[in-house]
C-alpha cells in the first residue's frame, strides 16, 4: 500500500487523459492528520519546473496537507500559463479537501516544454478526490510512472509507527536527488524541523548518491508528511534510521529500473581523507562513459577507473591506488595485480572498491552501465 500504509493517509491514482495510452497519470496523497508536519527537498538544477517553483514556497512553513502529482508532462518551460496551471491544480485540490492551496505540494514529470491540459488536470483532480482510499497507495504509485517499468513502493515498520513511500524515476538519474518524484508518509509524531533534518540526512546518503547517467532533472521533489496518527514520538535517531532505510530501498529500486541498464554498479571509495573526497572519486567513475561502456561489455577495465579518479581534487597518491572489481584486486599500488580474467561481470550486480590510502572516510555511489538500449530509449522518449 506504500503511502497509505501509515495511519492517517489516503491516496488515489487515476487517468486524467494526459497520456495518449490512457494509463493512469494523476496521483493524489492526502494527510488527514491530526498533525500536518512536512519537509521537502528539491532539484539543485537552476532551471526549475513550475511545480517546483510553486512547491518551494508551499513548504516553507513546514505544513503540507496534500501532494498532487502528474505524469505525462513536466510543465517546465511552459511560460506564465504553465505556472498558472500549477496554481489552478493546487486550488482545485484545496477546494475539494477544504484546505488552503498554500498547503498543497504539486509535482509533475514527463517531457520538458510540454504544456499539460489544464482542463484534463482539473478533471483528474476531481476523479482522484472521488477515488481517495486507504488502499489507494498502489494506484498512486502507478500514476506517476513515465518510462518506469514497475511502480516503486516501500514500507518500513517502526515500533507502533511506520513509514510508507512511493517513487518514480528511470532516466536522468543524477544528483542532487536523481530524477525522481518521491512521496514519503509516516504516522509518527515528528515536528517539521526534525522531519527536515531527517530527510536531508537520508537523501544525502541515498538519492544524492544515485548517479545513473549524470543528467540532472528540472522537476525533482522529495516530500515527507507526518500525520501523527499513531500518537508515538520516536527518537530523532530512530526516525532518521527508518527514513534512511526507506530512501535506500526506493533508491535501489530506481537503480534497478534505470533505462536500458544491464548492470547495477556500486562504487565504494574507502580510506579517503574526507567523505566528500570519497563521494567525488566515486562520482567521477560513475560518470565515465568509457568505464560504463566497458562494464556493459563485461570488460573489467580498471585503467578507466584510475583515469576518472585523476580528474578529481581528492587527496591521494596517484602512484599508490588499489582497485577491486567484484572482489578481485585487479590493481595494487597503481599497477596490475590479480588477473582481470577472474572478474565475472555476467551478473547484474557489480562492485568496485577503490582504496585511496589517505584517511578513514568512505562512501558509496551507485550507477549503471551504458547500453544500446539506453541510447535507443532516449532517442525516442515520448512518455
Amino acid at each position: 500500500m506504500s503511502t497509505t500504509h501509515p495511519a492517517g493517509f489516503t491516496a488515489a491514482g487515476v487517468a486524467a487523459g494526459l497520456k495518449p495510452t490512457g494509463a493512469k497519470d494523476l496521483a493524489l496523497v492526502v494527510n488527514h492528520g491530526p498533525t500536518f508536519d512536512s519537509a521537502s527537498v528539491f532539484t539543485a538544477n537552476r532551471c526549475k519546473a513550475n511545480p517546483v517553483l510553486w512547491s518551494q514556497e508551499v513548504v516553507k512553513d513546514g505544513t503540507v496537507k496534500a501532494v498532487v502529482l502528474n505524469s505525462g508532462g513536466a510543465n517546465c518551460y511552459t511560460g506564465p500559463d504553465g505556472f498558472q496551471t500549477t496554481h489552478a491544480v493546487a486550488e482545485k485540490v484545496a477546494e475539494k479537501l477544504g484546505i488552503g492551496a498554500v498547503d498543497v505540494v504539486v509535482c509533475s514529470t514527463g517531457l520538458i516544454g510540454l504544456a499539460n491540459s489544464r482542463d484534463d488536470l482539473l478533471t483528474g483532480v476531481e476523479g482522484a478526490y472521488a477515488a481517495l482510499s486507504a488502499d489507494g497507495g498502489t494506484a498512486a504509485a502507478e500514476a506517476i510512472m513515465t518510462t518506469d517499468s514497475v511502480a516503486k513502493k516501500v514500507v518500513v515498520e517502526g515500533p507502533g509507527w511506520s513509514i510508507g513511500g512511493m517513487a518514480k524515476g528511470a532516466g536522468m538519474l543524477a544528483p542532487q536527488l536523481a530524477t525522481m518524484l518521491v512521496v514519503l508518509t509516516t504516522d509518527a509524531v515528528v515536528p517539521a524541523a526534525e522531519l527536515d533534518a531527517a530527510l536531508r540526512a537520508s537523501t544525502r546518503v541515498t538519492f544524492d548518491r544515485l548517479d545513473s547517467d549524470g543528467c540532472m532533472s528540472t522537476n525533482d521533489t522529495v516530500t515527507v508528511m507526518a500525520s501523527g496518527a499513531s500518537g508515538i514520538t520516536p527518537t530523532p535517531e530512530d526516525f532518521t534510521a527508518a527514513l534512511t532505510q526507506a530512501c535506500t530501498d526506493l533508491a535501489m529500486q530506481l537503480l534497478k529500473d534505470a533505462e536500458g541498464a544491464d548492470h547495477e554498479i556500486a562504487i565504494t571509495t574507502v580510506n579517503a581523507a574526507t567523505e566528500d573526497d570519497a563521494v567525488e572519486v566515486g562520482r567521477s567513475v560513475a560518470r565515465s562513459n568509457l568505464f560504463k561502456a566497458a562494464v556493459f561489455g563485461n570488460d573489467p577495465n580498471w585503467g578507466r577507473v584510475l583515469a576518472s579518479m585523476g580528474t578529481t581534487d581528492a587527496a591521494f597518491d596517484p602512484a599508490d591506488l588499489d582497485v577491486a572489481m567484484n572482489g578481485v584486486w585487479v590493481c595494487r599500488h597503481s599497477t596490475p595485480a590479480e588477473d582481470p580474467a577472474g572478474v565475472d561481470l555476467t551478473g547484474r550486480e557489480v562492485t568496485v572498491t577503490i582504496d585511496l590510502k589517505a584517511g578513514d572516510a568512505r562512501a558509496t555511489v551507485w550507477t549503471n552501465d551504458l547500453t544500446h538500449a539506453y541510447v535507443h530509449e532516449n532517442s525516442a522518449y515520448s512518455s
